[in-house]
């Protein structure tokens, strides 16, 4: 039996990251994973630009039900230690909106740099292995692989969560923590579309792809203002991912399409100016004509001129598009879903070594504990913390 120092499962984001730190400091590392290439996931992030971290992380913006677990290995190994490799490399990045930072080239960069910090770790990477058995042994761990068995120390858990399932995610991770008697919390598909009931959905269909800037509120309070984007299937666009990780089925959302307008006093305004306008034409100055004329034909927009809209119907108007409430059917998954919420609990782990408490030598890191970033780089920076804290820990011990 080959035996390593460290065994990573995953080569993602937060394995190839972990091995790479790991081998560099003077551990022999084998890293693995059942695809063809490493770093899938990345390829496909961001519109294939990869949305590699984020300006404004902050602990604030992850859930878990440890809100606290997060705060080390984020202040310890931050955004700006994963830019100053980046830019190392000489990868171009660009601030898209609200601090999200992306590849100017492709997703392709970040891979190839994280394979390159891997070979410059000695890092043994096995692709298209499947691991067919975890046990303990007198040196630590045994794994039984497709055509080989390896042994190691230290055995990390990077093999994520159940998001995408196309490209290889699977409850991995979360078997082997039951299995060492570690605690999973339930899992659900988080940044993920809506999907709609059906009367409203036929009612929107025709409104697929208008995009709208909106204010979305989740029954906790919680709040996200970015786009939101109508689709054949049901809502979805940034504004609606966000919200998603907050909402609870059954629970309804509320939505303000007019974010930036007092649309009260603009009516007064317009109806001063110009009396005789209909209703339709002076929304279509706020709003997409094509919503205006889909809500007025639902007969959520009455069909009169200005002059004509009387108090009542003005104010209940104001109260449809900036506090329209909508009970979404579901989500689309996890077939779309960017992240999985819940996992393998954090009460179970070292926040500042990510090693199981109670399983010395086992950790587990990135998606496949019950930590999930908002959207926009910060679950990626969660990979890259959390990673390097186990890879800190993995030196240390070695």
């Amino acid at each position: 039996m080959e035996r390593f120092d460290v065994v990573i499962i995953g080569a993602g984001a937060a394995g190839m990251f972990c091995a790479a730190q790991a081998g560099q400091a003077g551990c022999r590392v084998l890293l693995i994973d059942n695809g063809k290439k490493p770093g899938r996931k990345i390829l496909m992030s961001g519109g294939g630009r990869c949305n590699f971290t984020n300006l404004y992380i902050d602990p604030a913006a992850y859930l878990s039900r440890n809100p606290h677990f997060c705060k080390s290995a984020l202040a310890r190994y931050g955004q700006w230690d994963f830019i100053g490799l980046v830019d190392r490399y000489g990868i171009a990045w660009h601030e898209k909106t609200l601090g999200q930072l992306f590849c100017d080239d492709s997703a392709q960069q970040i891979v190839d740099m994280l394979v390159a910090e891997c070979e410059k770790g000695g890092v043994t990477m096995r692709l298209r292995s499947e691991v067919l058995s975890v046990g303990r042994d007198d040196d630590g761990f045994a794994l039984a692989l497709n055509g080989a068995s390896v042994g190691a120390k230290k055995l990390v858990i990077a093999s994520g969560g159940l998001s995408m399932p196309g490209l290889g995610a699977s409850p991995f991770g979360y078997k082997i923590a039951e299995q060492f008697g570690l605690k999973v919390l339930p899992t659900r598909a988080g940044l993920v579309p809506f999907t709609l009931h059906k009367p409203l959905l036929e009612a929107l269909q025709a409104l697929a792809g208008v995009s709208v800037p909106a204010v979305i509120t989740a029954a906790d309070g919680t709040r996200f203002r970015e786009n939101l984007l109508f689709t054949h299937r049901g809502l979805s666009g940034p504004a609606v991912l966000q919200i998603s990780s907050y909402w609870q089925p059954g629970e309804f959302v509320s939505i303000n399409l007019l974010p930036d307008s007092d649309l009260a006093a603009f009516l007064n305004e317009q109806r001063g100016a110009h009396p005789n306008q209909s209703l339709k034409n002076t929304l279509a100055m706020q709003l997409p004509k094509r919503l205006v004329e889909r809500l007025q034909q639902l007969g959520q927009i009455p069909d009169v001129s200005l002059k004509q809209l009387n108090p009542r119907e003005q104010q209940a108007l104001v109260a449809t598009l900036t506090e329209w409430r909508v009970q979404p059917n579901g989500t689309e998954g996890y077939r779309t879903a960017e992240v999985t919420l819940g996992g393998v609990d954090t009460d179970e782990l070292s926040s500042r070594t990510m090693e199981a408490r109670r399983v010395p030598g086992l950790y587990f890191i990135g998606e496949v504990m019950d930590v999930t970033g908002w959207l926009g780089g910060y679950n990626f920076q969660w990979a890259w913390s959390s990673a390097w804290a186990c890879a800190q820990d993995l030196a240390e011990s070695k």
